[in-house]
């Protein structure tokens, strides 16, 4: 009798044993199935950013490109060149220290405040069409911005040094992180990419100001020295234009991908 209530008792505890192996695998099973699940709409998910991300680059690239070399067949009513144009706007708000220096390359040009040099490129420097005018104009108006102390500028300014060393180490941190399951790494990396980020925001006051500048010096023929046409004045806009939402689309880029980062890591 002992034996078998013996019998009874670890027939009872394997069938509790299975029914919990079971139970364990079944669990198992679940995550399982929730991870997987989660890796598919993760990289989903990424493909999504990547395609939303390649069209507003592409889109907004192409835009700009494509009204640049429109209006740069429309002629100004004005005999001078970007150069010229720029020289006039800079010593007409006293800046006639600030050099005009010609650069290689389209599109490549800037204002360099470490030097205070306004660099066009040699379409813009020697061109006597509406892009030349809206960006020589424009370049102007970092000048008039760095010489008046506009904040946004002094902000972009002050954190270039850690955005671009923040854009260059932070995606190391980021792999390492996730490799190696280290979230102190990641959160590291996040904090790194939102530096660039905030750049990305903060150039966007700066660049809207400068064509706002710029555009206004156009108006005004160039503190009345001509009378622009209608033509030059709505090429003048559409090319500013064009060129801040290349700013607007890569801060929307930089905001998406840190979102998406972030959820990644919510979730790990």
């Amino acid at each position: 009798m002992f034996f078998a209530q013996e019998v009874r008792v670890r027939a009872g505890e394997m069938v509790e044993w299975c029914v919990k192996k079971r139970m364990c695998e079944m669990h198992a099973r679940k995550h399982m199935e929730e991870g997987w699940t989660m890796v598919m709409d993760s990289s989903i998910f990424y493909l999504v950013l990547i395609v939303v991300t390649l069209a507003l680059g592409l889109g907004t690239q192409g835009y700009i490109q494509s009204m640049y070399s429109k209006y740069s067949k429309v002629r100004i009513n004005l005999q001078a060149t970007g150069a010229q144009i720029a020289r006039k706007m800079l010593n007409d708000n006293g800046l006639a220290n600030v050099e005009i220096h010609c650069v290689d390359g389209t599109l490549s040009d800037h204002y360099d405040p470490r030097s205070r040099v306004v660099n066009l490129s040699r379409a813009v420097y020697t061109g006597s069409d509406v892009s030349s005018l809206a960006v020589a104009c424009h370049e102007c108006g970092h000048a008039i911005q760095h010489a008046t102390g506009y904040s946004p500028l002094m902000i972009r300014t002050a954190i270039v040094p850690i955005a671009n060393f923040s854009s260059n180490f932070w995606i190391i941190l980021l792999v390492c992180g996730f490799m190696f399951d280290m979230m102190g790494l990641v959160y590291a990396a996040l904090a790194c990419f939102g530096f660039a980020v905030l750049f990305q925001i903060v150039t966007l006051p700066v660049e809207f100001n400068a064509s706002k500048r710029g555009l206004a010096f156009i108006e005004s023929g160039c503190n009345s020295s001509w009378i622009p046409s209608a033509e030059v004045l709505q090429g003048s806009k559409k090319v500013l234009t064009a060129a801040a939402l290349t700013y607007v689309a890569a801060a929307l880029i930089s905001i998406i991908q840190l979102l998406y980062y972030l959820g990644m890591a919510r979730n790990r």
